[in-house]
């Protein structure tokens, strides 16, 4: 699969059994439909931040094309309080997150520092993407 924003080739990871695409040249990551929620597992805000997905009509940012069907991704704003901004399939083939977004929905969920997910998180795709400090909130 190809990265649908810069278009390099993407390598699969497997992650708490789920298998994530990675982009290793701009660390955008790609779900498949229902992948987020087998990483979420049971945590306690799961719900809660897959109820908050919203549709953003406001932003300037660009729409890109889903990896599985061509098809141009809407925007989603996730979080009551520190909102993310993703892209989804209008088909739901799944989900895209620029790079550190994952992190802020799975934190967001319920997934502390020490939790199995995010461990790996960090060491597949480096520690330093997961830090406060590279939190991007775009608009």
């Amino acid at each position: 699969m190809n990265c649908p924003v810069c278009r390099k080739a993407m390598v699969v990871l497997e992650l708490n059994q789920v298998e994530i695409d990675y982009c290793v040249a701009c660390g955008g990551i790609w779900l498949d439909a229902g992948e987020l929620e087998l990483l979420l597992g049971n945590s306690g805000a799961k719900d809660d931040v897959l109820k908050s997905f919203t549709p953003d009509t406001g932003t300037k940012e660009r729409k890109i094309r889903c990896p599985i069907c061509s098809k141009k991704m809407i925007k989603v704003i996730c979080g009551k309080e520190n909102k993310v901004l993703i892209d989804r399939c209008p088909n739901n083939d799944g989900l895209w997150f620029d790079e550190g977004e994952l992190y802020q929905i799975v934190k967001m969920g319920g997934l502390g520092e020490n939790d199995k997910v995010t461990e790996m998180l960090k060491d597949m795709l480096g520690a330093h993407l997961f830090t406060d400090e590279h939190r991007r909130v775009r608009r």
